[in-house]
C-alpha cells in the first residue's frame, strides 16, 4: 500500500517548512532592545520625542545657552521690546525674558519627570498588586485608589505647598505625584486582572513561583506600554500643575519656572501690551504639552490593536502609492488567478479603473 502524495507542494514551501524558526532567546540584544521601544517608532511619537529632546537639551545646557543671568538687571532697558541685545525683550526690572525661559525649563522638566517617576512607581505597586491578588487586600487597595481619584488635586496641592516658605523641587514633585497616581493605578489594576488568568501566569503559579517574580517577570513586561502611557500622562499633568501653582503665587519666586514668569507678568500689568513677556512662556508650555500628547498618542496606537493595524495598513498603502483615504477595489486578473493572489485598483482613478476592466 502506497501513501498518496500531493504534487502541488513546491520546493519553496518545503524549504520554508524545514527552515528552523528563530526563537526569541536567539535574537540579538539589539533586536530585543529595539523591540522594547517599538511603541516609539511611529510618526507621532518621533515628533513628540524630537520636541521633548529639544527642551531637555535646553535644560541641560541652559548655563551655556542663556545670554544673561535669570535675575540680571539692565536698568537701561525696562520693558523693552525684542531687540538684538534682548531677543525676547525684558521685564519691568530689565531682566532678560529669554534667559528666564531657558533657566525655567530646567525646573519644569525636573519637577515633571520626578512627579512622573514617583507617581508611576506608586501606580505600579498598588495597581498591579490589587489586580493580581484577591480578597481583602485587593478590595482595600482598590478602595484606596478610588479615594485618591475623587480627592481634588489642585486644592490639596495648594494646601500642602503653602505650608512651606521655600518648598524644594522634590517636595513639589512629591505633592504632584501624590495627587496624580490614581488614574494610572486604576488602569493597571484592570489590565492586570485580565492577565492573571492567562496560561503563562497559571503555569508560573503551578511551578511554585513567588508572587514577586510572577509580577516582575511575567506581568510587567506585558504592561510596559500601559506603564509608559501612564508615565507620560502623569508628566503632562505635573507640568500643568506646577505652572498653575506658580501662576497663582503658591510657589515662591525663588523656584524659577515658566509659571513664575507668567505670575510676574500678570502682577505687573503685562497683559496685553507687553506680549513678549508672557507669550513665549505660554508657547513653551503649549509645545511641551503637544510633545507629551504626541508621545502618548503614539503609545496608544501601539497598545490598541485596532489603531495599530489601521496604522500599519495605511503605511503599507502609502508604500504602494495608494492614498489611505481612497476607495480600493480588489480585482482578480488572469495572471493573479493562476497564482491565487489579488491585485488592487484605486477606483478613484477612472483611467486606471477602465484600463483594468479592459
Amino acid at each position: 500500500m502506497t501513501i498518496p502524495t500531493t504534487q502541488a507542494v513546491t520546493t519553496e514551501a518545503l524549504a520554508t517548512a524545514e527552515a528552523p524558526k528563530p526563537s526569541p532567546r536567539g535574537r540579538s540584544f539589539g533586536a530585543r532592545f529595539g523591540a522594547s521601544f517599538a511603541m516609539f517608532r511611529n510618526g507621532k511619537s518621533i515628533t513628540g520625542l524630537c520636541i521633548l529632546g529639544f527642551f531637555v537639551l535646553v535644560a541641560i545646557f541652559g548655563d551655556l545657552i542663556a545670554p544673561y543671568g535669570p535675575l540680571e538687571k539692565d536698568f537701561t532697558a525696562l520693558r523693552q521690546a525684542p531687540s538684538a541685545a534682548h531677543l525676547l525683550g525684558t521685564t519691568h526690572m530689565g531682566e532678560d525674558v529669554l534667559s528666564q525661559l531657558v533657566y525655567g525649563t530646567r525646573g519644569v522638566l525636573v519637577v515633571g519627570f520626578l512627579a512622573g517617576i514617583f507617581a508611576t512607581i506608586i501606580a505600579v505597586a498598588i495597581g498591579v498588586t490589587a489586580g493580581y491578588v484577591s480578597g481583602f487586600t485587593s478590595e482595600s487597595l482598590s478602595a484606596l485608589t478610588n479615594v485618591f481619584l475623587v480627592i481634588p488635586g489642585l486644592p490639596l496641592m495648594i494646601i500642602v505647598a503653602s505650608q512651606y516658605d521655600d518648598p524644594s523641587l522634590f517636595l513639589i514633585a512629591g505633592v504632584l505625584a501624590l495627587t496624580g497616581w490614581a488614574w494610572g493605578g486604576r488602569v493597571l489594576r484592570a489590565q492586570t486582572m485580565s492577565l492573571r488568568n492567562r496560561d503563562f501566569v497559571q503555569a508560573a503559579k503551578a511551578n511554585g513561583e513567588s508572587l514577586f517574580r510572577i509580577i516582575t517577570v511575567e506581568m510587567l513586561p506585558n504592561l510596559t506600554a500601559i506603564i509608559a502611557s501612564s508615565f507620560v500622562g502623569t508628566v503632562t499633568a505635573a507640568v500643568l500643575g506646577l505652572t498653575t501653582l506658580a501662576f497663582i503665587g503658591v510657589i515662591p519666586i525663588t523656584n524659577l519656572n515658566w509659571g513664575t514668569i507668567l505670575f510676574w507678568a500678570q502682577q505687573n500689568g503685562a497683559f496685553p501690551d507687553f506680549w513678549w513677556w508672557y507669550v513665549p512662556a505660554g508657547v513653551c508650555i503649549a509645545l511641551l504639552g503637544v510633545a507629551l500628547s504626541l508621545i502618548n498618542f503614539g503609545i496608544d496606537e501601539y497598545v490598541n490593536p485596532r489603531l495599530r493595524s489601521a496604522g500599519e495598513r495605511a503605511r503599507a498603502l502609502r508604500k504602494r502609492g495608494i492614498k489611505p483615504g481612497a476607495s480600493v477595489t480588489a480585482v482578480r486578473t488572469e495572471s493573479a488567478a493562476r497564482s491565487g493572489t489579488m491585485s488592487t485598483t484605486d477606483t478613484t482613478d477612472p483611467e486606471r479603473a477602465g484600463a483594468t476592466e479592459r
